[in-house]
Parts: structure tokens; sequence; C-alpha cells
């Protein structure tokens, strides 16, 4: 298998385009957002100043992007350090099970590890996603279980309410 792992650069905002379409149908979305709207929050994302993540991407042996790790740094995390959190982690399925995965979480971490202030390397899965759970368990990882995760959904600027909301 012959892939490169490389940072994403502004020539790769519609092949990330496509490929973060091809991430919502594989968890089942069935609301695609337009493209060109996709294309203008990858570039504001990670390109805009400041930029708000960062991406590692999986480039084939034809050049196309088959895999993804998006990543932002954290503040603070152990007293005044901060973290590298993996937000996404996505492989093309013709691809899985090939290293691919590992090679990103390996490159992930040596990110991690030369960044100066960095005390961790942080992410999260589903607990029904069984085959993301299997395969950190396989690099060795131990799950967490002292967090748990809130959300409140904004899109497109409209606010929802909590169930149970306190007026101040």
């Amino acid at each position: 298998m012959n892939i490169r792992i490389r940072p994403a650069g502004a020539g790769d905002i519609s092949a990330l385009a496509r490929l973060i379409e091809e991430i919502e149908r594989y968890y089942g979305a069935s609301e695609i957002q337009p493209l060109e709207e996709r294309r203008s929050q990858i570039k504001q994302a990670l390109f805009g100043s400041p930029p708000l993540a960062s991406a590692l991407l999986v480039e084939d042996g034809r050049g196309d992007i088959v895999g993804m790790a998006a990543y932002s740094f954290l503040w603070p995390a152990a007293g005044s350090s901060h973290s590298l959190f993996l937000k996404e982690l996505y492989v093309r399925d013709s691809l899985r099970r090939q290293g691919v995965g590992q090679a990103l979480m390996r490159k992930l971490r040596g990110i991690a590890e030369e960044r100066p202030g960095c005390s961790r390397l942080e992410w999260m899965t589903d607990r029904g996603n069984a085959g993301a759970r299997s395969f950190y368990r396989e690099l060795g990882f131990a799950e967490f279980d002292g967090k748990i995760v809130y959300r409140l959904e904004t899109g497109t600027g409209v606010v929802r309410e909590p169930a149970h909301s306190v007026s101040v």
C-alpha cells in the first residue's frame, strides 16, 4: 500500500469537502450540506485567521484523499498545559484494517509529543461504535470513563433551548 500522510493545504479544500460528505454519509446523515457551503466552512476552519483546527490527510498512490484526522489544541489540560484533541479520524472503507488508521494515530502522537506544553492526546468515540472502540483497544488504548459529554445544537444560527432552562 502506497500512502502519504501530510498536513492539509489550501489546495485540498474541494477534496476535503467531498471526503466530509463521505464521512457524513458513513454516519448516516440523510441531509447533506451543500458543497459550496462545506468548502467555505473548511476554508474558514483550516485556513482562516486564526485557524480553528488542523487536519492531516491520507493521500493514496494516485494522489486521491482517502482519509483524514482533524484536530485542535485545547487549553487548559493538566495544570496550564494544553492537549491535542482529535475530533475526527476517518479512513475510506477500502483502506481500513491496512494500518492507515494506526499511521494517523502515530503521526498525531508525534505532533502532540513535539509540541511544547502539550500534555495529552485525547479523543472520543460513540459508545455504539464497536469498530472504533475495537480499533483503539487493539492499539493499546484504554477507555476513559471519567467524562460525560454534553452538547447544545446551534445549527445555522438558531439556538435550540435545552429541555430545562433557567432564567436569570
